[in-house]
């Protein structure tokens, strides 16, 4: 005999299926977030140590032009190039700071997406097992009544016989 009731907590599976979905998705979508902060980050670096090299190359370079005996107005050309690479560095240090603090958000919602990721799955595995355990129960009660109405039926054959052969 097929079990024809239906599950009266289905809607309520459904929603838990659809928020460990959306749950998936966000922690999807914070994860993306902070691998673009870290790759941002990484490239920030690599910019101020380009500029950083590029200071030190420049400043070897008016060395070797006054030891060799350069003018004096390239000597301030020098000067004021090294301090406008220096003040590169100084706020490409900030941008990154900046980013290091973007970095630490974007890993923060990782966490919590990661929790509420967790949180949905295991609301979800809740409601399958309770359905599980529903199924087996409506199973188990079908398979008590139709022993009932074997045995409802066998006593009633039974006194058939008996009645005959008397």
């Amino acid at each position: 005999m097929a079990v024809d009731k239906k599950y009266r907590l289905e809607v309520l599976l459904k929603t838990r299926e659809r928020d460990k979905r959306k749950a998936e998705e966000a922690l999807a979508k914070a994860i993306n977030a902070l691998n673009k902060a870290r790759k941002k980050e990484e490239e920030l670096v690599e910019e101020k140590e380009k500029i950083h090299q590029a200071w030190l190359d420049k400043r070897q370079e008016m060395r070797d032009q006054m030891d060799v005996g350069g003018r004096i107005g390239e000597g301030n050309r020098f000067v004021n190039y090294l301090r406008k690479l220096e003040e590169d560095e100084v706020a490409k240090q900030e941008e990154i700071d900046l980013q290091k603090e973007v970095v630490q958000q974007c890993e923060e919602k990782v966490v919590q997406c990661r929790r509420n990721y967790v949180d949905a799955a295991k609301a979800m595995q809740v409601m399958e097992k309770h359905k599980d355990l529903w199924r087996k129960k409506l199973a188990h009660e079908l398979s008590r009544k139709e022993e009932r109405e074997f045995d409802e039926l066998g006593g009633i054959i039974h006194g058939r016989r008996q009645s005959r052969g008397a």
